[in-house]
């Protein structure tokens, strides 16, 4: 072989490694939790319990037409109460969120649907955001226990916080 076919061939290489990697699509993973909101605050505590086989929902749609969904996938959750979904192509001119779908617990599957209040995770899936990793972190989303549990009224006093789970006003 001449000095002039290797180098065309490593060029070809080199050009073609360029193409494969320049024309793969971008592979995200969201990681997350599920929790039963055993006292109805609202936010994690050390009464809550994390739920395995609960169901979320990954959506990405467009910003100025939330009806343009461009990805949108559902998992569950393993013994943990923990999920990881892998998400396809970077989403940087979307809006994407993770969502509660489906408990598999009757005493704890409400999920509260005032405004404020919505269950959802809302996660940048791009590489143009100042993030290395291809990993995101969603945070924790609980469906509302029926009745709070009795240690709830405790662990209340012992927060400094109403019922609701708003701060005491002093």
């Amino acid at each position: 072989m001449t000095k002039s076919s290797i180098i065309i061939l490593a060029s070809a290489l080199c050009l073609l490694s360029f193409l494969s990697s320049a024309c793969a699509k971008e592979r995200f993973f969201v990681e997350g939790t599920v929790y039963c909101d055993t006292c109805r605050l609202q936010f994690l505590t050390r009464m809550s319990e994390f739920m395995e086989g609960a169901t979320v929902r990954m959506m990405c749609s467009q910003v100025d037409n939330a009806n343009n969904v461009t990805f949108n996938k559902e998992t569950t959750t393993n013994a943990l109460g923990a999920y990881k979904m892998e998400v396809d192509g970077d989403h940087e001119e979307d809006t994407c969120e993770v969502t509660l779908v489906k408990s598999p617990r009757s005493d704890c599957n409400e999920i509260d649907k005032e405004a404020h209040l919505l269950q959802a995770a809302r996660v940048s899936i791009t590489k143009n955001n100042g993030i290395v990793s291809n990993t995101r972190q969603a945070n924790p989303l609980g469906f509302l226990k029926k009745d709070r549990l009795p240690g709830c009224a405790e662990l209340i006093k012992e927060l400094e916080i109403n019922d609701d789970g708003t701060p005491i006003a002093n």
